[in-house]
């Protein structure tokens, strides 16, 4: 399922989102200049979790490249240390959350964040959305600390950010539509689902995956358990604060084409972490 667009107006500017989206950008286009380097900004600034563990012990990971020769592809392995993070490793929690793993995974986070982001924000304000994008990153990152202590591997986590701001869509926008793109064989079929479908099946699958990742004997090489970490940060944090009167009120509105759904009434005013 592939979302375009919600029908939930936002009410200010989202510049917080704009600026995680261009941070975000500026990252990766540095680390696509750094492609195939040694001292590259995963290695460095990627939460490892054998070095948050073990801060300042050495860690050697085995290489694996294929040269092609006049016999065929042939395999080469080599010891490669990892470089040492200039932050200290705790950082990394925080600094993995602007990296990604590619070209797919990149648009696909972005896109995501431009769709949800932006209600999030109206709803928690500039300086609160801020706070709880870095926030939900950092539970992200931890999730995935603890379910893989030993793991050499540098964790990329912008997606468990942005699971945190799904989460908090879940529970702030209960009557939101998303208009998705749904691939059945080889047509594309547009349909609108309740947002709450559309990112309940989402954490179903990254459920499942976490707990075959773990069972399985196999590294999947993705961070599951850092993506549900987010999500469930996003939503208990979102539900705290709704539940102290910390939010503003929901705007609703329609898609066109669709069933009226109610309409709240917006209370005028600032948040209080605006």
């Amino acid at each position: 399922m592939i979302p375009l667009r919600d029908n939930i107006p936002s009410r200010t500017t989202p510049f917080v989102n704009y600026a995680v989206i261009a941070a975000c950008t500026f990252v990766f286009l540095t680390q696509l200049s750094e492609r195939g380097a040694r001292d590259d900004l995963v290695g460095r600034y990627g939460m490892v979790p054998a070095r948050v563990m073990k801060p300042g012990q050495p860690i050697d990971v085995t290489v694996v490249d294929y040269v092609r020769t006049i016999r065929g592809l042939v395999q080469r392995k080599s010891i490669h240390r990892l470089p040492s993070p200039p932050v200290h490793p705790w950082l990394t929690l925080v600094t993995c959350i602007f990296l990604h793993g590619g070209w797919m995974h990149f648009l696909g986070n972005m896109w995501i964040l431009y769709i949800f982001g932006d209600n999030v924000e109206d709803r928690f304000g500039h300086l609160g959305y801020a706070l709880f994008y870095i926030g939900c990153g950092i539970a992200a990152s931890a999730a995935h600390l603890l379910a893989n202590m030993d793991s050499i591997v540098p964790t990329i986590g912008a997606s468990g950010a942005i699971a945190g701001v799904m989460g908090a869509y879940f529970l702030l926008y209960p009557r939101a539509k998303v208009l998705t793109v749904l691939p059945i064989f080889f047509f594309l079929q547009l349909i609108v689902l309740p947002a709450p479908i559309f990112l309940g099946i989402w954490v179903l699958i990254q459920f499942y995956q976490g707990t075959f990742a773990i069972l399985s004997t196999q590294a999947t090489g993705v961070a599951w358990w850092a993506h549900i970490g987010g999500f469930v940060a996003g939503l208990l944090i979102a539900l705290q604060l709704k539940g102290w009167g910390k939010l503003r009120l929901v705007v609703d509105r329609v898609l066109p084409g669709t069933r009226r759904s109610t309409t709240y009434r917006v209370r005028r005013g600032k948040s209080p972490w605006s």
